[in-house]
């Protein structure tokens, strides 16, 4: 196949939600009619045996909740689709901002009953910000919730989104009975009870069939109708232009644990979500069908194998072909790499892969040369853009628990932080370590990993601190020596050896920026490329 139809056939999405509102099932079931897995696990439920396939870290399985972004990867009717599951926690937010980098396209899943949640408010944002094509699903409907139109109308005014249904509910919780499908014409209606397997579909393609009364019912069917010519005159036509700027949103409704409504998903994503998209650089516009290979990292995830102790950076391909055993340019230390055993993913079963194409995530093993935010080329010397740190939440000395396993501590906490799970600042005065993080989940994290994969056992103490600011200014220039004077106990070098400042409260941060203009304190790095 050309680079042009391996680029057209594949589809890299995200899957962005509130916490439990069934990000990671719909993962598994989109995998399940993918035929990537037979039996669905579910995250929850302790009468399904299996876990997920997606939370492969054993923390995720005894919290019930996705920690780190999983990748996965299937066939489906001559499409590849890459997934990346992100965790929905609002303590591991930066990890979901920076897998927004990757994706081309994302799908919001909304619980029915609770509607519109505070962190979906807030990664729906992020999606606006950069004009990523959405598709919301509504998930759960086997559950008693909100009336399907009251939650088009929460959308629209929470999230500021302008929809348009392609499938609506027949009845809702224990009268649940089926979807139609606006998108197909048709209805599909579940008369397995089997939660794990797929059910099958019984299809009708006129909306007045008299069979449609016996199955559901004379009052569901006359109500459905109603429904269908409400929707004709409120809602605007589907238009596949207006989704892919950002400026309409497809709605599906279903329940990902029975498998109602995920098929219909699947069949009308792949016939409307973006291809891989160009990608800014530091110098000019990328294309993927560009015949030279770039790439980034995400992505930085330590001990994907806990038996092998392997890091693993996650590239996501822009433009070219990516091949095994060539020389690639890591443009930030400007060295040549050559990697022999490129990994494509299916959650935590690897496999080598020979080549790679634009919107494919290729796992690369690392000793510690990358940086989340780098950049590979075959040459060219460009950097992309627009991988951030953001300013911790929360801020922890870090104590050895153990001083026979200083080094442990020391290459576990580096490795760590490499992935992005949180930040480390030391500070100038005595080299006393902090650790900055955007949730307090995380440091149960860090603490669990620590002893588990690396034998080391570590213990924390309070510190007052309100915001960590990247420091920018002339450090020669007299105001900023003044500067570093009288603020010695608070300033700390970051993990690149960038002068932070850790201010004790945002009256600190006012009036030091009145005293000292040319002091520009930053909330935001932005991944320091360039030295």
């Amino acid at each position: 196949m050309s680079l042009e139809q391996e680029i057209s056939r594949r589809k890299t999405f995200g899957i962005i939600s509130h916490p439990d509102a069934g990000k990671t099932t719909l993962t598994e079931k989109l995998l399940l009619f993918g035929g990537a897995i037979q039996e669905a696990g579910a995250v929850k439920s302790n009468k399904i045996k299996k876990g997920a396939t997606s939370d492969f870290m054993e923390i995720e399985r005894q919290r019930g909740i996705s920690v780190a972004t999983s990748v996965l990867a299937f066939e489906y009717k001559g499409h590849k689709i890459n997934i990346l599951d992100t965790p929905g926690h609002k303590d591991f937010a930066e990890d979901t901002y920076r897998t927004l980098t990757a994706v081309d396209s994302v799908i919001v899943v909304i619980d029915v009953a609770k509607g519109v949640e505070e962190q979906t408010e807030k990664l729906v944002q992020v999606c606006r910000m950069r004009n990523i094509p959405m598709l919301v699903f509504i998930n759960k409907l086997d559950r008693e919730g909100k009336d399907a139109f009251d939650l088009l109308d929460e959308v629209e005014q929470k999230l500021g989104l302008r929809v348009t249904p392609l499938s609506l509910p027949i009845g809702m919780g224990a009268d649940f009975q089926g979807i139609y499908n606006i998108w197909e014409n048709n209805i599909q209606l579940f008369l397995e009870e089997k939660k794990q397997k797929v059910g099958e579909a019984i299809k009708f393609d006129d909306i007045n069939d008299a069979q449609i009364d016996e199955l559901v019912g004379a009052k569901a069917a006359a109500t459905l109708r109603e429904e269908l010519e409400l929707v004709e005159s409120v809602y605007p036509e589907f238009d596949r232009d207006d989704y892919m700027n950002g400026d309409l949103q497809p709605v599906f409704f279903g329940s990902a644990l029975n498998n109602f409504g995920v098929r219909e998903l699947l069949d009308a994503f792949i016939e409307i979500a973006p291809k891989p998209q160009p990608k800014e650089s530091s110098t000019r516009i990328v294309k993927p069908e560009e015949k030279n290979f770039t790439g980034f990292v995400f992505k930085i995830h330590a001990n994907m194998d806990p038996k092998h102790r392997d890091r693993l950076a996650f590239v996501k391909i822009v433009s070219g072909t990516f091949k095994r055993n060539e020389n690639y340019l890591l443009v930030r230390e400007g060295k040549k790499m050559k990697f022999s055993s490129p990994n494509a993913f299916f959650a935590d079963k690897k496999e080598v892969v020979d080549e790679s194409f634009p919107g494919d995530i290729v796992g690369l093993h690392d000793t510690g040369n990358f940086r989340i935010g780098d950049t590979l080329t075959a040459g060219e010397k460009i950097s992309f853009k627009g991988i951030p740190n953001f300013s911790p939440e929360h801020f922890r000395y870090i104590n050895n628990d153990d001083p026979l396993k200083a080094k442990q501590l020391a290459k576990g906490i580096d490795q760590l932080m490499d992935e992005g799970v949180a930040q480390l600042f030391t500070l100038t005065m005595n080299n006393r370590k902090i650790i900055g993080t955007v949730g307090a989940l995380q440091y149960e994290v860090i603490q669990y990993r620590l002893e588990h994969e690396y034998g080391a056992k570590c213990n924390y103490e309070p510190i007052g601190i309100h915001k960590a600011c990247w420091v920018e200014a002339d450090e020669r220039s007299e105001e900023f020596q003044e500067f570093a004077r009288l603020k010695q106990r608070f300033l700390a070098r970051d993990k690149y050896d960038q002068l932070v400042f850790l201010a004790d409260s945002s009256f600190t941060i006012v009036m030091t920026q009145e005293k000292f203009p040319n002091v520009k304190l930053h909330f935001i790095s932005e991944f320091n490329n360039a030295n």
